[in-house]
């Protein structure tokens, strides 16, 4: 069963993440600022085991709905993963490496929601 929408594949990322404790987990709408995408996930976790377990989580539970992940980077050193979903890009940091990239600066036009 797709989702009907990229905020909604976006807030059912979010929660994917949250199933295994990711930090600080944003979403970024991005629709008008990227031509590469609508929406970012953004979150962490404390160790590259989590982030790993993290990005398997998202991966998964997308696949259930019926999502082909497109591209995957970064998953064996798990300092940043990124899961890219076509209209919805997920970013799943290392905490410290969050803090060094501080992606949501670099979108800071982004209407950015908590989650």
């Amino acid at each position: 069963m797709l989702l009907k929408s990229s905020a909604g594949i976006a807030y059912y990322i979010s929660s994917a993440a949250a199933n295994k404790k990711a930090l600080d987990i944003k979403i970024l709408n991005v629709t008008d600022l990227s031509p590469i995408a609508d929406y970012f996930v953004i979150c962490s976790g404390n160790s590259s085991v989590q982030v790993r377990a993290i990005a398997d989580e998202i991966e998964e539970k997308m696949s259930e709905k019926g999502y082909t992940l497109s591209h995957r980077e970064g998953y064996n050193g798990a300092g940043w993963i990124l899961l890219d979903y076509g209209n919805v890009i997920a970013h799943v940091f290392h905490k410290d490496e969050r803090e060094f990239y501080n992606i949501e600066r670099l979108w800071a036009d982004a209407i950015a929601v908590n989650v």
